[in-house]
């Protein structure tokens, strides 16, 4: 008699990931230090839902794949990999934005959003007693979903208000990524109750700057001043440049009520008609703030600076200052543009010279500068969009950032020769397959790429290629392609360096106004200048973590806010055609920015007749199976606006044919193996699997690289 064979139970790969839902109800789950997701069937998410933390496993994998983090292709259906939640280990505390809608005596959120496909129950006692009505927009937390029922329970956590009201649609983004828009009164109490008055024990053992030509630049609508710069030009014919930081960790004490409402919010946060402040207003625009005619407590980082802009020597501490000058960035280019022969004038020139030195040196050195147009929205008294328009950089932009730059590498150099724990921002190498792929890309247009893309030989073929492309149409596309090689910079106790600016050291100092991380580096400053012991790593490092993720958050919900204002701002264009470039190709559709205003929207593929487009991920491109008609990033297009979605903030564009589009002239040789597009439900667009650029907001200085 045959022995039965002993059957295997087969065990599948499990990890721990964050669920990005849809809005069809599948999902994909991100783990950590993994560039590729997981694809989850809506009938196998056990009831997670966006934002969760689960435990998923791994049912179905590409050939020769492991579960490693090394990406893979993603853009071929049965290339990637599959599974299921197995366990939902904690649910989001992010709240969920939907309308408040009663029938009988049951209530509910009812969800408009991309990342929300059921509607949440709520008890209607409770949510009356918060002032819903119904029609409004509520923030919902859901709190559980139990086998069996139709719907996810929740409890309302705000009440926005009526819809499309410019205040309920920011407050909902806010509520959206659950940032705070108000202090609580104990917050406000505490800053009211700390002294403005400067006292002796204030100036013990700070260096007096009062006598010496101090100025601010920043934005003609700022409030917010926390960086001055100083000038003195000393006997040999040197010079002594000051940079000029507010001290906020004088008045902000470690562990008190204010500064845990700090760490928590970790940045300010700025939509498009608002700034939501890290602090409460008399610490963020009047005791920190280094206005002009005013007496303020300052941590400094002081260089004596030749005029070939060498520096000599450097000099890091606690001081006291008067600025003289609150400039903005038109007056500052004036001045530079008409130099005057007054001190303030005088001064203005010889730092733009420095400034401008600075600058070619790091370019020497590798750094990489992406000088992307910045698109702003303005806003009319009531918050309706009436103008889109492109924020130009000049020098004096450059000339804060270059001393902003100079501050921050000198404080990181200074604690890291010490060897004592420190919070770096830092900035790792680039995914040299994604660079490989941008060689092939270029290849395609005809440019030559020599040498391989290893350490900074890889800045300087992008810089390279990117002055060899500019004033060219594929100029945007190979930028494009070169960001989204980028690693993301993100704060840590482990120096790695920062490679996009190629500094070796590098730290957020100048900027504890509007940033966390930059008082967390103000107080270990302020200890190893007293000679104190190193600090505790793991600490400090759990600290870098969480200040990374609420400067993503922020800025999300800022993309956000402008997202919103430019679908809001389109409505009023529906049916009209514009000139635009391609932006972006996924599988499900080709995204367009249109000229001037950079606003993008999406053509959905189901809708290009005459033809079935295959997505080629690999080539940056869309080519159609019969015509054989190709779609690249960069190429010129003319759309019309088909649809303005301004609950779930979409763009529909329609393309408009003109017969000019290039064609493969070898299609046996230019094989593209197609992921299904037609007669699918259309994903979510926020998913990574695309040659769709990413985005960078660009900090309101520029030294929040």
């Amino acid at each position: 008699m045959k022995k039965r064979k002993k059957s295997v139970r087969k065990v599948f790969p499990q990890f721990v990931g964050k669920v990005q839902m849809t809005r069809e109800g599948f999902a994909f789950v991100t783990v950590e230090g993994q560039d590729e997701d997981i694809f989850v069937n809506m009938h196998k998410t056990r009831g997670a839902l966006n934002g969760d933390t689960v435990r998923v496993s791994v049912t179905k994998s590409p050939a020769g794949s492991h579960g490693h983090s090394k990406a893979m292709p993603s853009g071929q259906r049965g290339q990637r990999r599959e599974g299921e939640i197995v366990e939902i280990i904690e649910r989001s505390k992010r709240p969920f934005v939907g309308i408040y809608h009663t029938i009988g005596a049951n209530a509910w959120g009812l969800m408009q959003s991309r990342t929300m496909p059921y509607d949440i129950q709520v008890d209607p006692e409770d949510a009356a007693a918060m002032g819903a009505q119904r029609g409004w927009k509520v923030a919902v937390v859901v709190d559980r979903w139990d086998r069996g029922e139709a719907y996810p329970k929740g409890h309302v956590v705000d009440v926005l208000g009526e819809p499309g009201a410019n205040e309920t649609e920011m407050h909902a983004i806010l509520a959206e990524f659950n940032l705070p828009y108000r202090f609580e009164k104990e917050v406000e109490d505490a800053a009211a109750a700390i002294s403005s008055k400067i006292t002796a024990d204030d100036l013990k053992g700070r260096k007096d700057f009062r006598e010496v030509l101090t100025f601010t630049i920043d934005p003609a609508d700022a409030k917010d001043f926390d960086d001055a710069i100083s000038l003195r030009k000393l006997s040999d014919g040197n010079y002594e440049v000051g940079v000029h930081i507010a001290d906020v960790s004088w008045y902000v004490k470690e562990g008190g009520i204010i500064d845990k409402e700090a760490r928590y919010r970790g940045t300010s946060v700025y939509l498009v008609d608002r700034t939501v402040p890290m602090l409460p207003e008399k610490l963020c625009n009047n005791m920190c703030s280094l206005r002009p005619g005013e007496d303020k407590l300052t941590f400094s980082a002081v260089f004596e600076i030749s005029p070939e802009a060498k520096a000599l020597k450097s000099w890091l501490g606690r001081t006291v200052i008067r600025s003289d000058h609150r400039l903005d960035y038109d007056r500052a280019q004036n001045m530079i543009e008409n130099p005057s022969k007054d001190a303030l004038g005088e001064a203005i020139s010889v730092l733009n010279s420095i400034a401008g030195i600075l600058k070619n040196k790091r370019r020497q050195a590798g750094a990489i500068d992406f000088e992307r147009p910045e698109m702003k929205v303005e806003c009319d008294k009531d918050g309706r969009p009436v103008r889109i328009y492109q924020k130009i950089s000049h020098e004096a932009n450059f000339l804060i950032e270059e001393f902003m730059l100079l501050a921050n590498r000198t404080v990181a150099a200074f604690v890291g020769g010490k060897n004592k724990t420190f919070v770096y921002r830092i900035h790792d190498i680039p995914n040299p397959d994604k660079l490989e792929n941008l060689k092939g890309f270029a290849k395609g247009f005809g440019y030559k790429i020599e040498g391989g893309f290893e350490g900074r030989e890889a800045a300087k073929q992008i810089t390279t290629l990117l002055k060899s492309a500019e004033g060219k149409p594929e100029y945007a596309a190979f930028q494009d392609i070169a960001l989204r090689s980028m690693a993301k910079a993100k704060y840590s106790t482990d120096n790695i360096g920062h490679y996009g600016l190629a500094f070796a050291d590098y730290t957020h100092f100048t900027s504890p106004i509007r940033r966390y991380p930059d008082l967390m580096v103000h107080r270990l400053l302020a200890l190893y200048l007293d000679g104190a012991k190193s600090q505790d790593k793991d600490y400090f490092e759990n600290e870098c973590v969480h200040a990374s993720e609420r400067e993503s958050i922020a800025t999300d919900a800022e993309r956000t806010s402008v997202k919103y204002k430019l679908v809001e701002y389109m409505q009023g264009h529906v049916g009209e055609e514009f000139d635009g470039h391609v932006s972006g190709v996924t599988e499900w559709g080709m995204y367009v920015e249109i000229e001037p205003t950079h606003i993008e929207g999406m053509v959905p593929l189901r809708e290009i007749k005459g033809d079935f487009f295959e997505f080629d991920e690999k080539r940056y491109r869309l080519v159609g199976r019969r015509t054989r008609r190709i779609f690249r990033l960069g190429d010129p297009v003319r759309i019309k606006v088909a649809n303005a979605n301004l609950e779930q903030r979409i763009l529909d564009f329609e393309l408009i044919e003109d017969g000019s589009e290039e064609t493969l002239q070898t299609p046996a040789e230019e094989s593209v193996q197609p992921r299904q597009t037609s007669g699918r439900a259309q994903p979510d667009r926020k998913k990574s699997r695309s040659a769709h650029p990413t985005r960078k907001r660009a900090a309101r200085h520029p030294q929040g690289k």
